[in-house]
Parts: structure tokens; sequence; C-alpha cells
């Protein structure tokens, strides 16, 4: 049974009648450009094959009902009007604060009944949240007519994800999840939210590209993300520029230098600016056909986050060490940071040692055994039923 299947018939238990549809959002990993989606950069994830699957019905009495395979407990039931921002710490909040951003953008929604079930890992760092609001937000914009772009239901989802549950994130993980194509990487300028779909077939080129989820739980509460975002426009005000985006390459010592004893600041700069530019260098490699010279770019990519963003921790860290230890061409933590997951660029002849090599040094070191995943370049929100 398909897990379309499986959601419809789940709705019919809960709701006593079939849904009106069924739709499905993915994860995401991203290939280059972290932590640079809120400073107006680039951006280059591709969505993966787990997915957040929602069936879906109309409602015309102001109530809101929502359930999870994936959660313990009955039917959650919220009356639209008593939608309030960060009144909710469950994972109701995510779909939820879509309805309400919806609303409160004045689009007409009376109402949902709502049944979901994800195959997006939780707290690894590869968009769990974003493919449950990217289903709800298609869903109801299919259901109620309302013509939005992709691109204006993924601010909405960022809105969502922002102001009613009050995670400071960037626009990449919602826009991912609601705009990749199967077999291509997304470009994006976070700025303009302009688009490239950048051809991604590793599998025809011998490669494959690993996740390896280190079961790290991720957490953006703790402040810690926050606290990076400030620093960032804390040095953008220093250099007088609207976003770090606007920090030219060529001109990073300069712009260094006039953060004088900025210690914090300057390393935030260094990363952002930097990271800016190996997405550009990764676009322009893939673009020439020079697939496997990306690997030292996701390496680079890593060190900067481990040393001037400080979001890694052991478990990252070994993997990328011990990939690379292994022949891996590049490997680079993906995500927010603080745990979650790292990506590993491999010939496909070499994933099984390579596996075998992280799971052994996990083993070794005392860490919970990691999961292990190819991620394969996927299609991204679309109705099913």
């Amino acid at each position: 049974m398909g897990a379309e299947q499986q959601v419809a018939e789940g709705f019919v238990e809960l709701y006593g009648v079939p849904p009106e549809g069924v739709w499905s959002a993915p994860g995401r990993v991203n290939l280059i450009g972290e932590h640079t989606d809120y400073n107006d950069g680039f951006v280059m994830p591709f969505a993966l094959p787990h997915t957040a699957v929602a069936a879906v019905s109309r409602r015309t009495d102001g109530r809101l009902r929502l359930h999870s395979a994936d959660v313990e407990g009955g039917v959650v039931d919220l009356a639209l009007d008593d939608l309030v921002p960060e009144s909710d710490r469950s994972w109701t909040a995510y779909p939820a604060g879509v309805v309400w951003a919806l609303r409160e953008a004045g689009h007409p929604v009376t109402g949902a009944d709502v049944h979901l079930a994800s195959t997006v890992p939780s707290g690894a760092g590869l968009s769990s949240s974003a493919a449950l609001e990217v289903v709800v937000a298609l869903a109801l914009n299919d259901l109620y007519d309302l013509g939005l772009q992709r691109w204006r239901l993924a601010r909405l989802c960022q809105r969502a994800e922002n102001v009613y549950v009050g995670a400071p994130t960037g626009i990449m993980d919602q826009t991912a999840s609601a705009c990749c194509e199967a077999g291509h990487a997304l470009f994006l300028d976070t700025r303009d939210l302009s688009q490239k779909q950048i051809p991604l077939d590793l599998a025809a080129l011998g490669l494959r590209l690993l996740v390896v989820d280190t079961r790290v739980k991720h957490a953006h509460s703790d402040g810690e993300y926050g606290k990076r975002r400030a620093g960032c426009e804390k040095g953008a005000a220093l250099l007088g520029v609207d976003a770090l985006r606007d920090v030219p390459h060529a001109d990073l010592d300069a712009a260094l230098a006039r953060l004088g004893d900025e210690e914090e600041v300057r390393r935030l700069v260094r990363h952002v600016v930097t990271e800016d530019e190996r997405v550009e260098r990764v676009v322009s490699l893939l673009e020439s056909g020079e697939t496997r010279a990306i690997g030292p770019v996701l390496t680079e990519g890593h060190a900067s986050l481990r040393d001037d963003f400080r979001i890694s921790c052991p478990e990252l860290d070994l993997v990328v060490d011990t990939a690379l230890a292994t022949g891996a061409l590049g490997a680079r933590m993906t995500g927010g940071g603080f745990g979650g997951s790292a990506i590993v660029l491999a010939e496909a002849t070499d994933v099984d040692t390579l596996t075998k090599a992280v799971e052994e040094a996990f083993a070794a070191a005392g860490f919970t055994a990691p999961r292990v995943f190819e991620a394969v370049p996927s299609a991204g929100a679309r109705r099913l039923v």
C-alpha cells in the first residue's frame, strides 16, 4: 500500500469520510549554502524522497482538526479565531501556523480536517517542519482555489515558522520543499527568490550522496541559531550594507579589517561571504560537468561552519573526518547545526566501505549508531490524489 492510500484510509478512520485529496511535500538536503539564506545570499538545496503526506478536506465552521500518524494522541481540535502566535509548543504549531498565516494574509480559509504522516527524519536537519508546513499550504491552496504561486506559499510558510512557531529561520527550507524538481538541485537567490534548476544526476556519473544522520537532535530553541543571526545582522550594520550578501568576496579582507576587534562578528562575516562564493563555485562546476570537483568545496564549507560559524559538534566532525580518510570526494555538515546530519559525496563503489567506516568510528567513540541513507534529488510538493 502506498503512502497516499495509507494516509487516505487513516483519514477515513479518523473523520468518517474520504478526504478531498492527498498531497505530499519533501524534506530537503542542502548541498551547499549554509546560514546564507537569512543574509540575502545563495543556497543550493535539493528535495529528498522522504516526504510529509497529508489527507485534507475543507470545513466551513472555523475549526481546524489535526492528527499525525507519527505522534501519540488523538485529534487536536482548534478554533481558527483562537490561533495566536507562539501559543503552541507542539507539532501542531506548524500546520496551525500555516492556517494562521493564510488567514492573516486575507485568504478565505474557513477550516480543515487534516491527517498527516511523514517519513522525513525529525531533528536531523532535513526540514521535517518545512515539509509539514508546505504540504498543508499546498493542500489549502488547491482546496480553497487561492491561486498562490509556489514561491508565495513558501513565503507564507516561512512567516508561519518565524512568527507563529517563533523560529527565526530563513526562506530556503520552505522554498526547497515547494519548488524543487526531480534530478536537480535548486540554485536560489534568497533576496529576490529567483530560481534556477541545476541538473544533478549523480547516479549517471557513478556517484552517490550519502546523508549521515548523527541522531544528535539539533534544536534552534536554545538560542544559538538566533545569536548567529543577530551577529550577522550586526556585521552588516557595522559594514554599512543591507545584508552580508552585499559584501563582495574580493573585498572580504578589507571588510574584516574594518570590523577591528569584533572577533565573533568577523568570524560570522567571513563564513557567510565565503559560503556565498562557494555556492557560486558549485553551480559553475556542475554546469560545466565537473561534478566530482565539487567535493573539496563541500569540505571547505564544513571547515568554515566548524571554525568560523562554530555550529558543528563532535559527531558531525567525526563523520566528515572519517569519510574523507576513507576516500570520500567531499563531506560537510548540512542544516542548522548543533547536531543533525552530514552529507558525503562518494564514488558509488565506495559507499559500503564508507558506511562501515563511519559506523565503526561512531561505535569506537561511544556515540549512538548513525543512520546512513542515499540522498536522491527528488520532486517537490505535489498533489497525489
